[in-house]
């Protein structure tokens, strides 16, 4: 598992739930119960719960999980991640929720990304009220029955992605009023090996799956670059 590969969308959440069947509701009440997006309670994306990935130190992220007594205590493992070998995540929820959440540190030093699936609370009109417009968004399918789509909003000033929900690929739309279900607060760098490594339309106001889903990408993975050999 290459975790960085993994951080545009953590494979739009499905990580977490493609191996069900059929697949289980995106919109789920047992999920992270939490505001901050809207109310910068404690802190401001992208710190969450006073841990700022790219700045807050391993240690200290599992004491403010640890100490809060909402979450249960986190549980921590290591990866099999051959470029970060010293990669370590730790799994947490609620109190009276279920696995919704994760940090994640590439170096086993400090926090490199805080990823939440979020109970439905929040609109996407109230972030957007409190971060200001996306920058850039993305659509992804998810299951025809019942039909669940998400949106994947992107942040790139405050390193934030923000999933909402959105009913279906077919007839789905993306308005002030759409759950958001998941947040992704990730550092600078990170942010911009998403924008460089990612497919990405530029946000244009509020509009139906279908309009960004069959609109051209304005941002297209930029290419790798191969080595030449010398003519001898």
């Amino acid at each position: 598992m290459n975790l960085r590969k993994l951080l545009p969308g953590i494979a739009v959440l499905l990580v977490l739930v493609a191996a069900c069947s059929p697949p289980p509701p995106l919109r789920d009440d047992a999920m992270l119960r939490d505001e901050s997006l809207v109310s910068n309670e404690p802190c401001a994306a992208p710190c969450w719960n006073n841990i700022i990935p790219g700045e807050t130190s391993w240690r200290d992220a599992l004491i403010l999980i640890e100490d809060d007594p909402n979450l249960n205590d986190p549980t921590t493992r290591e990866t099999d991640d051959e470029l970060y070998p010293d990669a370590v995540v730790a799994e947490f929820q609620r109190t009276d929720g279920s696995a919704c959440c994760q940090l994640i540190s590439l170096d086993g030093e400090t926090v490199t990304t805080v990823f939440l699936r979020l109970a439905p609370g929040v609109t996407v009109g109230e972030v957007l009220g409190n971060l200001g417009v996306p920058a850039y968004l993305a659509v992804s399918p998810y299951s025809d029955d019942p039909p669940q789509a998400l949106a994947n909003l992107v942040f790139p000033e405050s390193s934030t992605v923000i999933y909402a929900f959105v009913a279906g690929a077919a007839a789905g739309e993306i308005n002030e009023d759409s759950e958001v279900i998941g947040a992704l607060y990730i550092t600078p760098n990170d942010m911009d090996d998403l924008l460089t490594g990612s497919s990405l339309h530029v946000w244009e106001g509020y509009n139906t799956y279908k309009y960004y889903d069959e609109g051209e990408f304005e941002i297209t993975p930029e290419p790798t670059p191969t080595a030449t050999v010398a003519s001898p």
